[in-house]
């Protein structure tokens, strides 16, 4: 028994808990070791539907439900639209003047966005997502497209509560919309850089409105940010913004996308489809347009004119001056026949924005309207932006921005270019009449842009020049094949022709693209079955310089510029340079003599110097200039043609005697010494240094030392740098003095020939690019300086002038320490 007891008792000693010994370690402990709390999680409570929308909730109904409770808001989402396709759409409301530099206004997009509401977990998520990536989802590497093009989260929320019926979840979304969220901010990078803007000031911000529609959602935000040099007001420190974020639900039936082709001009938008059989991914183009469908298919196909289901309608916005409101109509509303072209009858439709009483919520701002904005701003300008679904290029809302003070630039401009052969130019109080005719087409040629279109500057070639001088002809085609051309104005008609049209109108090149991109194809049950169709229309066209489509992004293409007119660019420059002659010894009489102030002198005086700048550089052009003529291989004929060697040397000779020489009409000292009190010769300097720098072009020797291998017959970097010199030059030769104008000239191109020496050629735009080391540069500029200098040292001993001689002595120094800087 005494052997039971020890062994139990000894049992119990090992199990009972040594209270000594853990009290003494956890005394222990304390002083050497602090013990630190479990991190304590917020926890995420999803409450009752009750507790978070109270009874005091103000609510509107439409795309999701918008409550406001005190001073939060919350979005109340039906889940069926989870995962839906979204476009959100960021836009200026209102701002300080001059913010961005005068080209933000009130209307501009700042960003545009395709997102989808998401559940995770107990939280939903904003997903951007993008389609220029897709596979059809019934393929394996639909997977790995996905994975390999992981959408970022733009904004998560909280769940706050599920309605009764667990149908929809409530989400507060104070913060994404009432704090400086990025991605949907009117101030980008650049301008908080340039503003200093130190951040938003939530005491002096807030959400304005939120209201909802059936598709839609429209939040205005009133934002102020703390800024040490805002565009305006600076002693403020202080930019304060309206922000209007609009988000539209996307069609659930996709339009049928229209695939693209460069012959003919759009704006397009691209995927890359890795479903297709091709041994790379293939990339897709579609074209950017509206959907239009006719109402009654039948009559469409059988070629009658069909009013389509929803038509496109541009509200005029209330802030227009009334009596410009016509001509806005009129410009919207031209683009009525080339739809007719397509078979759809009043398919674009002009009305005045409904008032205050008509529709208490219309706002400008809201997506589901396009709207016609004036913009009270100094800029001269108007743009026609459009908002597109990026699933297929469908146009959902677009707003036109006219500038106010655009007008002015149109009155200068007819005045300077018409002037000579128009009398009704010659004034500063243009007509109201032929001022709404102008506007009337700017604002079709915006519409333009707002329907798909891009500029196409081929058209202005597709006319003979001397067309433009017959009255019949210009009544009927105006002065371009295209409204989308930058072809403003007759400036080649001369005093006396009779019965000329002075101002652009529509064009047949306008009704081609349009039938092209709109009309419905029946039976077309994909974007590829319609090629076919699509091709045939633009091979009945081919040839025709009328329907032929210019980028604007050539600099090469003597036939695809902007701002000219006709088929031959010396013609037509040299009309324009007679016509403002004429103008600018007239300038005085139309202007200060009738205002008693030199105000509008001095401003036409600069425009006149950029139209003669302008006439120069379309002659500019052609000289290593290539002709480019987009063709599918089935078609004969190659796509770029070298500019004729016989047409090259007019321009240059054109240059020598035009734009190189001592312009004594242009720099007119009556003028001048009204306007300014030195400058005069520096003005015409600067203007003959830009072109001379042009034609001395990386990339135009790069041309025409590719075209020497093109043909023996073409014309060479060498014809063009020894024609130049001798034509620069011609003085030292003829032993006569040099005017204060050629020496500027003559040493911008000593000055221009070292930058050949020693610089390298940058990337340009249309991505030409050569090592000039290598090549013949060098050489050839070499030699041109050697030839130069020893023609230099004859003719300075027998300079006219005193003037000519230190000026030849000069240049010689110049030369020695291009071609030996050690000397």
């Amino acid at each position: 028994m005494k052997k039971l007891f020890i062994l139990t008792t000894l049992a119990a000693f090992m199990l009972a808990p040594n209270t000594q010994f853990a009290q003494s370690k956890r005394k222990k402990n304390k002083k050497t070791e602090a013990v630190t709390p479990p991190e304590k999680k917020p926890e995420v409570t999803i409450k009752d539907y009750d507790k978070v929308i109270t009874k005091g909730a103000i609510t509107d109904d439409g795309l999701f439900k918008v409550h406001k409770v005190d001073k939060k808001y919350y979005f109340e989402i039906p889940n069926r639209l989870l995962d839906k396709d979204m476009l959100l759409v960021s836009r200026i409301s209102k701002l300080p003047s001059n913010l961005g530099g005068g080209y933000v206004n009130a209307g501009s997009e700042t960003n545009e966005q395709l997102i989808v509401w998401q559940r995770f977990q107990d939280k939903i998520l904003i997903k951007l997502k993008s389609y220029n990536a897709v596979a059809n989802d019934s393929l394996p590497i639909s997977i790995s497209v996905k994975n390999n093009n992981y959408e970022p989260t733009l904004f998560a929320f909280d769940i706050a509560a599920f309605s009764k019926d667990s149908a929809n979840t409530v989400i507060d979304v104070t913060k994404f919309y009432g704090t400086d969220v990025k991605a949907i901010s009117g101030l980008s990078a650049s301008m908080r850089e340039t503003y200093k803007v130190k951040g938003m000031d939530d005491s002096r911000s807030f959400i304005t409105t939120m209201k909802t529609f059936p598709m839609n959602i429209e939040v205005i935000q009133d934002f102020t940010y703390n800024a040490s040099k805002p565009p305006v007001q600076e002693d403020t420190e202080t930019i304060s913004m309206q922000m209007n974020q609009s988000m539209i639900l996307l069609p659930e039936k996709l339009m049928q996308p229209r695939l693209a082709d460069p012959r003919v001009g759009w704006f397009t938008m691209s995927q890359y489809d890795y479903g297709s059989e091709e041994l790379k991914s293939d990339q897709k183009t579609y074209i950017r347009r509206w959907r239009l469908e006719p109402k009654d298919p039948v009559a469409y196909a059988k070629g009658e004119l069909v009013e389509p289901i929803k038509p496109i309608v541009y509200y005029i916005d209330p802030a227009t001056p009334e009596k410009l409101r016509k001509y806005i109509r009129q410009g919207i509303e031209e683009w009525q026949k080339p739809f007719e072209t397509a078979g759809f009858k009043n398919a674009i439709i002009a009305k005045d924005a409904p008032t205050k009483e008509e529709d208490p919520e219309f706002s400008p701002e809201d997506i589901r309207y396009s709207v016609i904005r004036y913009v009270a701003s100094t800029t001269r300008n108007a743009v026609g932006p459009s908002v597109s679904d990026p699933r297929t290029g469908e146009i959902i809302e677009s707003d036109v921005i006219w500038y106010h003070n655009h007008l002015r630039s149109y009155r200068n401009r007819y005045l300077l270019e018409t002037g000579a052969a128009n009398p009704s130019a010659r004034t500063l109080n243009t007509s109201d009449e032929e001022m709404g005719e102008m506007m009337r087409f700017v604002i079709a040629h915006e519409v333009g842009h707002a329907l798909g279109f891009p500029h196409n500057m081929g058209a202005s070639c597709a006319y003979d020049t001397e067309s433009y001088r017959d009255g019949a002809f210009t009544q009927k085609n105006g002065i371009a094949a295209s409204l989308m051309d930058y072809a403003r104005f007759n400036y080649i008609a001369q005093p006396g022709d009779k019965g000329v049209r002075f101002i652009r109108q529509m064009g047949p090149y306008d009704h081609y693209a349009l039938n092209w991109g709109y009309r419905v194809i029946p039976n077309s049950v994909s974007p590829e079955s319609e090629v076919a169709t699509l091709d045939k229309w633009i091979l009945e066209k081919a040839g025709d310089p009328m329907y032929k489509f210019g980028k604007q992004s050539s600099s090469f293409d003597p036939s695809s510029q902007t701002e000219d007119i006709g088929n031959n660019s010396m013609r037509a420059s040299s009309y324009g340079l007679k016509n403002l002659e004429y103008v600018a010894a007239h300038l005085s009489e139309w202007t200060s003599d009738v205002t008693n102030n030199y105000e509008d002198l001095s401003e036409l005086y600069d425009e006149l110097l950029s139209v003669w700048s302008r006439y120069v550089g379309h002659v500019v052009t052609n000289v290593g200039g290539v002709y480019e003529d987009t063709k599918k291989p089935i078609q004969t004929g190659v796509v770029y043609t070298v500019t004729p060697k016989a047409q090259q040397q007019e321009a240059m000779k054109w240059l020598q005697a035009n734009a190189f020489t001592s312009p004594t009409w242009l720099v007119n000292l009556k003028t001048l010494k009204n306007i300014d009190y030195a400058g005069y010769t520096e003005r015409f300097r600067n203007l003959q240094a830009r072109h001379l720098n042009s034609v001395l072009s990386f990339e135009r020797i790069g041309r025409l030392m590719d075209a020497e291998i093109l043909g023996a017959t073409n014309y060479s970097a060498l014809n063009l740098l020894s024609e130049l010199r001798k034509g620069i030059w011609k003085e030292a030769s003829a032993a006569t003095p040099v005017t204060i104008y050629r020496r500027n000239l003559q040493r911008a191109y000593i000055e221009r020939m070292e930058y050949l020496m020693k610089e390298e050629i940058k990337p340009s735009r249309s991505g030409e690019f050569y090592n000039v080391a290598q090549s013949d540069v060098r050489a050839l500029v070499r030699g041109e300086l050697t030839a130069l200098k020893s023609v230099l040292a004859t003719a300075r001993n027998s300079a006219a002038t005193t003037e000519t001689k230190y000026h030849y002595a000069d240049c010689i120094e110049r030369i020695s320490l291009i071609l030996d800087p050690k000397s």
